[in-house]
């Protein structure tokens, strides 16, 4: 199975095709668009591997953007003790869901491809 480690969001994630994945928000905001991830730190599968220093250059990773969303609400809450001083904040971090697509060697080729999807599993995703 061929893996790809990508850099977005100032993260770095191993993927693999077929893959749904919580990332930093990105800009595009329609469902169902394509994305291409050109900063491939590395990629191969279970014999060989390929290492950029510091990126692979020729190397991609496409995916859909199933959507964008925020997470659940973060509490942030400060108290001084014996001043009666306290301050309660909340905070919602943004995410884009993807699904991971094909992976690409520097070469061009196709190194994994993820398998078609049906209606039914859309609609799964959606439901998420």
């Amino acid at each position: 199975m061929s893996f790809a480690v990508i850099k977005t969001g100032g993260k770095q994630y191993k993927v693999k095709a077929g893959e749904i994945l919580k990332i930093e928000k990105l800009d595009i905001s329609k469902p169902n668009s394509k994305i291409e991830f050109k900063d491939i730190l590395a990629y191969g599968d279970n014999k060989t591997a390929e290492l950029g220093s510091p990126k692979v250059d020729g190397a991609k990773v496409e995916a859909d953007l199933i959507k964008n969303g925020k997470n659940r609400t973060v509490l942030v809450f400060k108290k001084r003790r014996r001043k009666n001083s306290r301050r309660k904040n909340g905070h919602r971090q943004e995410f884009s869901l993807i699904r991971i697509k094909k992976i690409f060697s520097k070469d061009g080729k196709v190194l994994s491809e993820a398998p078609k999807i049906s209606n039914t599993q859309k609609k799964e995703e959606k439901n998420k």
